[in-house]
């Protein structure tokens, strides 16, 4: 994995540091992958206008669970505010529209158009790959036991693969 460090690069770990007892730290962790995929992500959706934000959205408009913008703000951990800001940009582009929801017409949900779909087909790619780049440390069978793990973690087990 590549580390960015203020504007430079390190391809190498720092091992000094990882001596460290805080490179035991669950959060620390956490945090850590999280930064270094955030910079990967943003940098290969870059190219289709996207962020890590807008783009999870996009792919939460294109479930096909109609989710509205407070179920969205809920699941994403983000401020209601922030995500209509977020659907504002992606309505704008013509990615997806805003309707009423069917139990709640108080509730907006959030549906990709077609050309939000084409546009998540091509950036899913390149979130793929930069996702691969982070984590090109681990076999493809711990990748996907970290994912299982993490998920478990998050919303217990029984999960729909």
């Amino acid at each position: 994995m590549t580390i960015e460090t203020q504007g430079s690069q390190r391809t190498e770990p720092v091992h000094k540091l990882v001596a460290a007892s805080i490179s035991q730290d669950l959060g620390f962790l956490l945090a850590k992958l999280h930064a270094a995929g955030s910079v990967l992500n943003n940098r290969a959706l870059a190219e289709f206008d996207l962020k890590e934000r807008s783009y999870s959205i996009l792919i939460l408009a294109n479930s096909g669970l109609e989710p509205t913008q407070r179920e969205m703000a809920d699941f994403l951990s983000l401020d209601p505010s922030q995500i209509v800001a977020l659907v504002d940009e992606l309505e704008k582009r013509g990615l997806v529209v805003r309707a009423p929801g069917k139990q709640d017409r108080r509730a907006k949900t959030v549906t990709a158009t077609a050309k939000g779909g084409k546009v998540l087909e091509q950036a899913s790619e390149a979130a793929q790959r930069a996702e691969a780049e982070v984590l090109d440390g681990l076999p493809a069978e711990e990748s996907a036991q970290l994912k299982t793990l993490l998920r478990k973690a998050l919303w217990g087990a029984g999960l729909p693969g």
